[in-house]
């Protein structure tokens, strides 16, 4: 397992409740990565109890929200676990500070696993808290999880919704698909050069189209399209045009309803 360097001393952005034991944990989840908690444990506490994993607000650490929210249920008889997400805080994982929907619901299902061990924890009374962003993995993971007898989102707004229509509903599908091209890797290189095109209004074959026996086809299985250059769009009343979507590509599709972009 990962080695994590833990800050022992109390660094909460919280008073210490002086009803409550903390120590701090660590536990691994199925992808191998080592996550770090603060435990959090009634000091007049006796037998196994109800235990609560706590998680959120998307992008904060334990030492913040969801610490304060473990310790205030731990005074209230609940042994709380709240704990780093993957790639961020203390706990392990790289790159660092990015999210994961599947790893990030499987850290809950690995703080179960952890409770389920402790002797002073009840296995068949283990609940979820999910903060804000973090509400969300807690109810996938209490979908899957059937160990997860009760699960709380303590979220704002929806999240699902807000990325699909913005804040406020402010973005259409046009805005959407500019947002989604703004924000996606550059992976493929710039090509050096991009074939000359032919003569004025004459077919011209796209860099990333293949040439068969039956003429000029898009690869794979897009519909056939033909490909006029930039420079030779045809003014005929009625022809539809399409860029394409490449943006180191530099012809246009003459398309039916069914032709996709080439690139």
């Amino acid at each position: 397992m990962e080695k994590l360097q833990l800050t022992e001393t109390w660094d909460k952005t919280f008073p210490q409740s002086g009803r409550v034991s903390h120590s701090k944990v660590v536990f691994t989840n199925r992808y191998g990565i080592a996550l770090a908690a603060d435990l959090y444990v009634p000091k007049d506490a006796s037998g196994r109890l109800p235990a609560i994993a706590v998680c959120g607000p998307f992008g904060a650490v334990k030492e913040q929200c969801s610490g304060l929210y473990a310790q205030t249920l731990a005074e209230r008889g609940f042994l709380t676990l709240a704990f780093d997400p993957s790639f961020t805080g203390e706990s392990g994982g790289q790159p660092r500070y990015v999210a994961s929907p599947d790893i990030n619901t499987e850290d809950f299902s690995a703080a179960v696993d952890y409770l389920s061990t402790r002797e002073d924890a009840d296995p068949g009374r283990i609940g979820l808290v999910g903060i804000c962003g973090w509400g969300g993995f807690a109810l996938n993971a209490a979908a899957i999880d059937t160990r997860i007898r009760a699960t709380v989102a303590s979220t704002m707004y929806d999240m699902s919704r807000v990325t699909a229509n913005g804040y406020f509903d402010t973005m259409d599908s046009e805005a959407r698909y500019r947002l989604r091209g703004s924000s996606a890797p550059s992976a493929r290189p710039t090509p050096a050069a991009v074939p000359v095109p032919g003569p004025e209004g004459s077919p011209t074959l796209c860099p990333r189209m293949r040439r068969s026996s039956s003429g000029i086809t898009t690869p794979i299985t897009r519909p056939r399209a033909v490909i006029t250059s930039v420079r030779s769009i045809p003014t005929t009343v009625g022809t539809r045009l399409r860029p394409c979507r490449s943006s180191t590509c530099r012809f246009w599709l003459t398309a039916t309803k069914s032709a996709a972009p080439c690139c």
